[in-house]
């Protein structure tokens, strides 16, 4: 298997910057909306990833796409792969 077709395996999200914590960091909300097991009731689960922003694009409010990565600090698993919509 080649380097390329193991990274297509990694997961992919897309989320918005909330915080630029320090140099090459930045922390994207992912929101995911799912229905509850029991009520039915639509639910909003947000979840915080520190991700690795190596040329320090990203302004607070981009919506941006992250891909999974090997351990980069203590809380940094995940790696900017691109802006998708620049904040207005």
């Amino acid at each position: 298997m080649s380097d390329t077709e193991a990274r297509n395996q990694r997961k992919v999200r897309v989320g918005v910057v909330t915080s630029i914590s320090g140099a090459k960091t930045v922390t994207v909300k992912i929101d995911n909306r799912k229905r509850h097991p029991k009520y039915g009731k639509m639910i909003t689960i947000t979840k915080k990833l520190h991700c690795h922003d190596e040329n320090e694009v990203c302004n607070l409010g981009d919506t941006v796409k992250v891909m999974e990565t090997r351990p980069l600090s203590k809380t940094k698993r995940w790696r900017v792969v691109e802006v998708v919509e620049a904040a207005k």
